[in-house]
């Protein structure tokens, strides 16, 4: 008797639009992985996290998928396999996510002590979609855990959590809107690089009331203090406070949710640039601060937002574009990310504010967010709050921290209190 052959009714979807370039860029030392990570106030037990995992995985499909190589474009493919294997935490964080050695997932889960990381190559989500999934993993966690506090355990998900997969960029988008790439030379931070894949890390974490009355001190939101404080460091470290023709060119991610109506765990969000250009000796902290606001407040318009993500939306959209084979593809994006990435300084992530619901929230002392190098970048900023305290994250791949301890001297004479906590790189 012929045995039967086994169909597979495997689900596909296509890459978003920002997650086209990452499996094109991604390679050990640039890495394309973010960490999100959330610190409880009691030790992780593995086999527990582990059952965590495993019931809330299938309620996500973008966390399901794992990717291939088709003729025309990159695509996922609902990946069957059982969830990937919890680990203690032993390497730097970030690492390059071999798909093949992971059970086929593009996301990995870790622990240490007290905290729970989650890794994500950027293909899948952005920021917000990584903590959306790391939250549902903290609550069954907790729950199976202290079930007599917090009641039965159950594979629901939160009432908040949302699970749409939609294509936001494709839904929003508007008719193509002309736009061309930035090319000059932005300055680069320069250092002792660490070895390969080694990354240093330094945590900030200081009162929210503090920080909104110094930033609402300036006439400015949080964000664009931040901004400005980090600018300010770079230009009296590495241009010692000198003119220059080259601008510390700031990355700041804008998530677009809010401003589109979209629920979505795909990316969705565009990156716009702070520009300030030296073209004196000298400037005061109030001056780059001006000019920082004024970047920021000039870019970050639903409108603008709307003409940045819908130029590459359109790109996507061309039918002759669509029909050039993959491989040519990758070596155009390629040079149009190369090109764009000599005009970028660092990058600076703002995730928000962290909401957990209230059973929970006892058991939760803070969030945090990292991110990896990428070309040109060898040094990168993330914030993320929680009830009433911020937690900046400095990540790099130089030995030196003259530039973080510019930045946090700054916010000390505002008088703010800092707690700092590192990784230990800087002590070796």
């Amino acid at each position: 008797m012929r045995k039967k052959k086994r169909v597979y009714n495997l689900k596909w979807d296509k890459l978003d639009n920002t997650a086209q370039i990452f499996p094109v860029i991604a390679r050990e030392g640039m890495s394309n992985v973010y960490r999100v990570a959330v610190i409880l106030k009691e030790d992780i037990d593995e086999t527990t996290l582990q059952i965590a995992l495993e019931r809330v995985l299938p309620h996500f499909d973008v966390f399901r998928m794992c990717m291939k190589k088709g003729i025309f474009w990159y695509y996922f493919e609902e990946n069957k396999k059982k969830a990937p294997k919890v680990k203690e935490e032993y390497t730097y964080p970030c690492m390059f996510i071999n798909q093949y050695s992971n059970s086929n997932f593009l996301f990995r889960l870790t622990y240490f002590k007290n905290r729970i990381n989650l890794e994500v190559f950027h293909a899948l989500t952005d920021g917000n979609g990584a903590l959306a999934f790391l939250k549902e993993i903290t609550y069954q966690y907790l729950r199976l855990k202290h079930s007599s506090v917090l009641g039965e355990v159950k594979d629901s998900l939160g009432v908040e959590t949302s699970l749409d997969t939609s294509d936001s960029y494709l839904r929003h988008y508007r008719k193509k809107q002309k736009k061309s790439y930035k090319t000059k030379r932005a300055v680069i931070i320069k250092g002792d690089k660490l070895p390969i894949n080694q990354f240093a890390i330094i945590h900030g974490t200081m009162p929210i009331d503090e920080i909104k009355k110094i930033s609402k001190s300036y006439g400015v939101t949080i964000n664009q203090y931040l901004v400005a404080v980090y600018t300010w460091a770079i230009y009296l470290n590495q241009l010692k406070k000198k003119q220059s023709d080259k601008p510390v060119a700031v990355c700041v991610p804008v998530n677009l949710r809010p401003y589109f109506e979209s629920d979505t765990n795909k990316n969705f969000f565009v990156v716009v640039t702070s520009v300030f250009e030296p073209e004196k000796d000298d400037y005061s902290f109030e001056e780059v601060l001006e000019i920082v606001k004024t970047s920021l407040s000039q870019q970050i318009t639903k409108e603008n937002l709307e003409k940045l993500f819908s130029y590459n939306v359109s790109n996507e959209m061309n039918v002759l574009l669509r029909a050039i084979p993959l491989f040519l593809k990758n070596i155009a994006m390629k040079q149009v990310y190369n090109a764009s990435a000599k005009a970028n300084t660092t990058t600076v992530t703002n995730l928000g504010v962290m909401k957990v619901a209230e059973p929970y929230e006892d058991y939760i002392d803070r969030f945090e967010a990292l991110l990896s190098m990428s070309k040109g970048q060898n040094m990168k900023m993330t914030v993320l709050s929680y009830k009433y305290r911020l937690t900046l994250t400095f990540s790099a791949c130089i030995r030196e921290s003259d530039i973080q301890r510019i930045f946090f001297r700054k916010l000390s004479e505002e008088g703010i209190n800092i707690d700092i906590e590192t990784n230990g790189v800087y002590y070796v």
